[in-house]
């Protein structure tokens, strides 16, 4: 990563499965800032602090990783939607148009250092600030009250999962665990097999070779019933997979879900059919993702 650069990866285990799916931002003086999932940050400290002892630089004097846990000293605000740019130029006093999709840098707001992202899970243009926590509310509600004009509304996780599910990205704990690999999921781009070692790359190589394993596919309902997670697929007689995620879409007026089905019918149009609550829904296999917003500009 070059300066300023972010990228998506994920943390794996020795079998391959998902750690983790984390974002990895390059600051300065070759120093590396990792968001996690909230709920996996315990988890994600103690991998990185069991594995210091075996990483190994090729710099004289640098044989040993720095590492501090800043969860409690900063907070993140998402600003996420078609009008993010306007704000985000409005509440820092710069111009952020030209910040390419997935890069940050630091500024500084009311004399306070932020980390400014053009970053987020919802599929739509946004950015996304991490403060010190004691800078964090009056931010937040400089925020707002610059937005109100805007439309802005503060909203929370209930908010954001419709969207990223519309936008069909896999969130922690639904489409991804410890038990599901990079492949499985349809991310085999964050990984790299092609390298000579990482944890969990010599079992990915061999799942890579596995050709008849399970396949992440949208599916739509035909009716406006909700496929809740764990919600089983069938087809026929035959259950042949089961719902990670599902909602009614206010965007698309159409309830969506996603599941992991059999290989054999993760082609776009299989009909098949879901349980809810003991009744079957038909639903069809779809294209991914449900929505897709046209980028503009550098939010590209």
């Amino acid at each position: 990563l070059v300066e300023g650069q972010i990228r998506y990866g994920l943390v794996c285990n020795s079998a391959g499965g998902i750690l983790d799916d984390i974002l990895v931002s390059r600051f300065l003086e070759k120093s590396y800032g990792l968001v996690v999932n909230a709920s996996n940050r315990t988890k994600i400290v103690d991998w990185i602090a069991g594995h210091r002892g075996d990483i190994i630089s090729t710099e004289a004097g640098h044989s040993e990783l720095a590492f501090e846990d800043d969860t409690l000293d900063t907070v993140m605000i998402a600003l996420q939607g078609p009008l993010a740019i306007a704000l985000i130029n409005q509440v820092t006093q710069s111009d952020l148009t030209s910040m390419r999709y997935y890069t940050g840098e630091g500024l500084l707001i009311d004399g306070t250092s932020v980390f400014v992202s053009r970053t987020g899970y919802t599929g739509e243009d946004g950015f996304e600030l991490i403060v010190p926590e004691r800078f964090a509310i009056d931010l937040l509600q400089t925020i707002v009250a610059a937005g109100q004009p805007l439309g802005l509304k503060p909203c929370g996780l209930g908010c954001r999962d419709t969207l990223r599910l519309e936008a069909a990205m896999p969130l922690y704990g639904h489409e991804l665990s410890e038990n599901i690999d990079p492949l499985t999921a349809g991310l085999g781009f964050a990984v790299k097999c092609e390298k000579p070692e990482f944890i969990g790359r010599d079992a990915l190589v061999k799942i890579k070779e596995q050709p008849n394993r399970p396949v992440r596919v949208g599916l739509q309902l035909a009716t406006r019933r909700i496929a809740r997670e764990h919600s089983e697929v069938f087809a026929g007689a035959d259950r042949i997979g089961e719902v990670t995620s599902g909602t009614f879409s206010p965007t698309l007026d159409k309830s969506i879900a996603m599941a992991y089905v059999a290989a054999s019918h993760s082609s776009i149009g299989t009909e098949v059919q879901i349980d809810i609550r003991g009744k079957r829904e038909e639903a069809k296999v779809v294209p991914l993702p449900f929505y897709k917003r046209a980028w503009k500009g550098n939010g590209e």
